[in-house]
């Protein structure tokens, strides 16, 4: 594919997401759909995608229009790219620019524009994150680090920066986590790569793996909101003697066996009804559901998809699921509260309105992590019973 027929697929499939399909399913099918696309075409139409949905609001505004064309006209130029180099009607190219299109928006862009974020969530960045919401809204524009966790069970840090040099893929060490490498060039390789096919790496993102960092050694350890597993492994290769892996939707976890097997750590997987059977445990982790604010760099269509009634819902549900988690630590055990959000009404005021309802229990210690070139943002808090 040429770069102009690259920019016109991705319109395309901007217009698609733009209509209400999700951005994975729209981008799955259109691979699907124009198999003579290779895998750097479609690497290069989903970079695209996914610049454009980190500062929507701002390339609106920059191509004058809210369409795929107009976003794409609008994220050239906020990369410093001509537009009319690449719409040029030639071949499979987009049309070339119209009149109204050849000249970006006079005067400088409004504030609201600069935010890259639904009107509402401005104003809750603002009243939760005081000094650091304009900079946290910044960062979020940028994409995200593409990060590594050494699997301390099958290999050490030396040996996992030969491998990876070996595949072509150049990392730096992760102040983040002692066992975090931040991937600096070849990331596409990753995949093939023996270090990880084999288990000896995994994705994951630097704070993600610091919140397991500070987990308390112990030997019983559930994680309660697993997902697809991956503090899970995480566990498992700091030396935990038991894990225990639990999600509400057990499809979640549908891949854990093959990557447990991979990484060489032994999880059981337990549903609702053998929770009790199993416990209690020495560290419950509850990685909550929340708005994923944290991670919007690497899911950004999320944050125009939420709304406040969403979000309402959102912490109702962490309540929830931080009353029943306590139920299942031991009398001398840690609840580990950790959330992918930068709002603190997921955060502390959750740990705050658990503790109100529940005055046997107290937060001894919690952590924020901004979002930075580094890793996400990440929340964690440990509580235990007063003595």
């Amino acid at each position: 594919m040429t770069p102009g027929a690259r920019v016109a697929a991705a319109i395309e499939i901007l217009d698609m997401i733009g209509d209400g399909l999700p951005a994975e399913q729209v981008l799955t099918r259109w691979g699907r759909n124009n198999r003579f696309a290779g895998s750097k075409d479609r690497a290069a139409i989903r970079d695209y995608v996914f610049d454009v949905m980190r500062i929507k609001r701002s390339a609106a505004w920059l191509g004058r229009a809210g369409t795929g064309r107009g976003l794409m006209i609008g994220l050239l130029r906020a990369q410093g790219v001509d537009p009319s180099s690449l719409f040029t009607g030639e071949g499979h190219a987009p049309a070339p620019l119209m009149d109204y299109e050849e000249a970006a928006a006079a005067g400088e862009m409004p504030e609201q524009e600069r935010w890259n974020l639904p009107d509402w969530l401005v104003k809750r960045f603002t009243a939760q994150l005081g000094e650091k919401a304009a900079e946290t809204a910044s960062v979020l524009e940028s994409r995200a680090p593409v990060t590594l966790r050494i699997n301390s069970l099958k290999t050490n840090t030396s040996e996992a920066l030969q491998m990876l040099e070996e595949a072509g893929i150049s990392v730096l060490q992760n102040p983040l986590s002692p066992t975090a490498l931040t991937v600096t060039e070849g990331a596409r390789r990753i995949r093939n790569s023996q270090a990880y096919t084999d288990g000896f790496v995994e994705l994951q993102d630097a704070s993600s793996q610091a919140v397991v960092d500070a987990l308390p050694q112990s030997s019983k350890v559930l994680d309660y909101c697993a997902g697809g597993g991956g503090k899970s492994l995480a566990i498992a290769a700091r030396g935990a003697n038991a894990v225990f892996a639990h999600d509400i939707d057990p499809a979640r976890m549908r891949d854990l066996p093959l990557r447990a097997a991979r990484a060489g750590a032994d999880i059981t997987q337990l549903a609702g009804s053998d929770l009790e059977k199993f416990g209690p445990y020495d560290i419950v982790l509850v990685d909550a559901p929340c708005s994923g604010s944290g991670s919007w760099r690497r899911a950004p269509e999320a944050k125009w998809r939420l709304t406040p009634e969403e979000q309402s819902i959102t912490l109702e549900r962490q309540d929830d699921i931080l009353d029943q988690a306590s139920a299942l630590v031991s009398a001398k055990g840690v609840l580990a509260y950790a959330t992918c959000s930068i709002l603190p009404e997921e955060n502390r005021a959750r740990v705050d309105a658990f503790v109100a309802r529940h005055p046997e229990w107290e937060c001894k210690w919690d952590r924020t992590f901004d979002v930075t070139a580094d890793g996400d943002g990440f929340y964690t808090a440990h509580l235990t019973k007063r003595s």
